[in-house]
């Protein structure tokens, strides 16, 4: 079909982007995405570049976890939180655990086993993108919901999606650098000027409709100047009450490997830390005990010697502060300490060529990296995110303002796949709503669709 509705979609991210060719390749003839970089992606982004434990030490501790992690995503299903937040469920639960299972070990072991389990909740604070799991809600966790298949890494980074993708786009279909100030929807006083878009430079755009990809972090700072009027209550309680985090990646390069040859993951495991803690008590001397481990990236013929370090939280948004000097003195600190209490890690003196890492909590137009069901937050909360405006139904135009990006979908939050899907999804309602409107009326001529 071809339609001659005009469709903006503000922001090029991988929503924005899918959104986008969906609506092209249905027949929509005038679609425009405001962009407000100088760059598509979003929040893809491609950039170029103790001791050792042993197996029976970790592995009663990582048991453990996942089995208090499988548990708390069942209580989505069950219905009610006898813990306010994951955090206070996993340390209740372990510490009554390791009370009955580890009671006959000594007290050194089942320290270390629960520093273990300190260096885990770290690990779940990056896959959730929040500074602690305190602040993770205990009853909506289990809404989360695990692609099937294996991960995949891109020959030329993740920004390959992209570029393959907006090869298959009109080259003039994004305008760069051309940021949206306010969306004004439900103008009643003029029927062709129900919707109107406007930008930072003071240009405005009238549209049938616009599909909004911003990420939740940029809508919770600017949600009150970004649309007028204002959002309904019920969908800005839905973003207050979601949570948006930052979670970071530290890349660090060496000359020579120091790790052994079969090794994947590196997890840092510190012993005071028995208190099963996922955040420092002084964040500007020690923000660097919130990085739980490093990735190795392989193969060595592609990427050379180097390690990928994670970190999430409060510790990640000040580490952003430091220059690359800084972070990479931290980072040579870390490691030697780490070397020197290892006997069979090799060369003690080895030092990081350089390190990398990225600052998503100070980009202006993210403030985070992604998503993650705050304390009492549940489906309906993401059901409201992905509501169009007006909710009504009795206004000139329907579907004036539609919501796509990964705070959108009702399982596959903080991903990738879960933006594509949504905006995809956008994009069909868009598709279906036009569709019904040609089918319900004859057509006279291929000029009338």
């Amino acid at each position: 079909m071809s339609v001659n509705a005009k469709v903006v979609i503000v922001g090029c991210g991988i929503s924005g982007i899918a959104a986008a060719h969906r609506l092209v390749n249905a027949g929509f003839q005038h679609v425009q995405i405001l962009e407000a970089t100088a760059r598509s992606g979003g929040r893809i982004k491609t950039d170029t570049l103790g001791r050792k434990l042993n197996a029976e030490d970790v592995y009663p501790a990582e048991e453990m976890f996942y089995e208090l992690i499988y548990e708390s995503s069942k209580f989505e299903s069950q219905g009610g939180e006898p813990w306010a937040c994951v955090g206070d469920f996993i340390r209740s639960k372990a510490e009554q655990r390791a009370a009955e299972k580890w009671k006959n070990i000594d007290a050194a072991t089942r320290c270390l086993r629960l520093c273990v389990i300190s260096n885990m909740l770290k690990v779940e604070c990056c896959f959730n993108g929040a500074h602690s799991m305190d602040e993770v809600g205990l009853g909506a966790y289990g809404l989360y919901k695990t692609l099937p298949g294996l991960d995949c890494t891109f020959p030329g980074g993740y920004e390959g999606l992209i570029k393959n993708l907006m090869s298959e786009l009109p080259r003039d279909l994004v305008t760069y650098n051309r940021p949206v100030r306010c969306v004004h929807w439900n103008n009643t006083e003029k029927e062709e000027n129900a919707l109107m878009i406007e930008c930072d430079d003071e240009k405005k755009m009238a549209a049938d409709h616009v599909i909004v990809t911003v990420p939740l972090g940029y809508l919770k700072k600017h949600h009150s100047t970004l649309f007028s009027p204002p959002l309904p209550l019920h969908k800005l309680h839905s973003v207050e009450r979601l949570g948006f985090g930052t979670t970071n990646v530290i890349y660090v390069e060496f000359d020579s490997p120091w790790w052994d040859a079969d090794c994947e993951n590196i997890y840092l495991v510190w012993e005071d830390e028995d208190g099963m803690v996922d955040q420092v008590p002084d964040v500007q001397r020690s923000w660097i005990k919130k990085l739980f481990g490093f990735t190795v990236l392989k193969p060595t013929e592609r990427y050379g010697h180097v390690l990928c370090g994670w970190i999430a939280g409060h510790e990640s948004e000040y580490m952003e502060t430091l220059s690359e000097q800084e972070v990479t003195h931290t980072m040579t600190q870390l490691i030697h300490s780490t070397l020197r209490l290892t006997v069979c890690l090799g060369n003690p003196t080895v030092t990081p060529r350089r390190a990398l890492r990225s600052q998503w909590f100070h980009d202006p137009w993210t403030c985070g990296s992604y998503s993650y069901p705050g304390k009492g937050c549940s489906v309906q909360d993401l059901e409201n995110m992905m509501e169009p405006l007006p909710t009504d139904g009795s206004l000139l135009q329907p579907l004036q303002v539609l919501f796509a990006g990964e705070a959108t979908h009702t399982c596959y939050f903080s991903t990738v796949h879960g933006a594509l899907l949504t905006g995809w999804r956008e994009a069909d309602r868009l598709i279906s709503h036009y569709s019904s409107s040609i089918n319900s009326k004859p057509l006279k001529s291929n000029t009338d669709v």
